[in-house]
């Protein structure tokens, strides 16, 4: 296998030799290998880098990307959760197709294994990776994000015993608010996709919260901080308000008071 510390260290230089087409279909090799150390390690880092300083271009970008959206019905745990993971190096560049946010809607609502790490193959993170994306895609200006707030509340009202341990809610709180920092969002688009959420809190039973439930909770509380706050839209960057803060604060009150009565 190439050395991809040595690059990583040459400041990521392209090496002379090997084809880019060849460097390219190892690193997407390496996304997906069991071993975390290569999966989550200097390849991961090498192809972010190639990515964003356009060393893999539009083309290339394009066909990683729809190899990462097959990857998604891929039996493997790990080569799941990591696609979300390229696309978002993708889709930051600009790069972007339908049919990956299809393929990834379809398993994000449905993937049933949330571990956030596993102790041989490291972090698998389905939620916060998944969530990555989402926020990613609904940053850019042609994607509807309505769908992909509804998509988030079918994840998160999905039967699950896993709880969220690894900072889920919190990624998944970012993604939301990103989204609802979209201009062309009104108020009621901002806040119709709590309707579901609000339906099945008002008809709980009373005892022991199950854990999908304390899962939509803390993430809920969450974005109600990102809405009074903002969200920066990078690590580091300043905090960018929501379209329609108020709205969102109002209606997540109103949503969590059946289960949450001390708001």
């Amino acid at each position: 296998m190439t050395n991809w510390r040595e690059i990583h260290e040459n400041d990521c230089a392209l090496p002379a030799g090997p084809r880019l087409d060849d460097l390219v279909a190892e690193l997407a090799e390496a996304l997906g290998d069991p071993d975390p150390e290569i999966r989550d390690g200097y390849p991961y880092a090498v192809l972010a880098t190639w990515i964003e300083r356009g060393v893999i271009d539009r083309e290339r970008c394009l066909a990683l990307g729809d190899l990462m959206a097959e990857r998604f019905d891929d039996p493997r745990i790990e080569a799941r959760t990591f696609a979300p993971l390229v696309l978002v190096m993708i889709v930051r560049q600009g790069h972007l197709r339908p049919a990956w946010i299809d393929a990834f809607a379809a398993w994000y609502r449905s993937e049933a294994d949330l571990r956030g790490r596993d102790e041989t193959l490291g972090w698998l993170h389905a939620v916060a990776h998944g969530a990555d994306l989402l926020g990613a895609c609904g940053l850019r200006p042609e994607v509807e994000p309505e769908p992909l707030l509804v998509l988030a509340a079918e994840r998160l009202l999905a039967p699950t015993d896993h709880l969220f341990a690894e900072r889920e809610d919190n990624r998944l709180a970012r993604a939301l608010a990103l989204v609802l920092t979209r201009p062309d969002l009104t108020p009621e688009r901002s806040t119709a996709w709590l309707s579901t959420v609000g339906e099945v809190f008002v008809g709980m039973e009373r005892g022991p919260m199950p854990v999908w439930a304390s899962n939509t909770v803390r993430t809920l509380l969450a974005l109600y901080a990102l809405a009074d706050l903002g969200v920066p839209t990078e690590r580091g960057g300043r905090p960018v308000p929501l379209a329609h803060g108020s709205a969102v604060k109002a209606r997540l009150a109103e949503v969590l008071q059946p289960v949450f009565p001390y708001a």
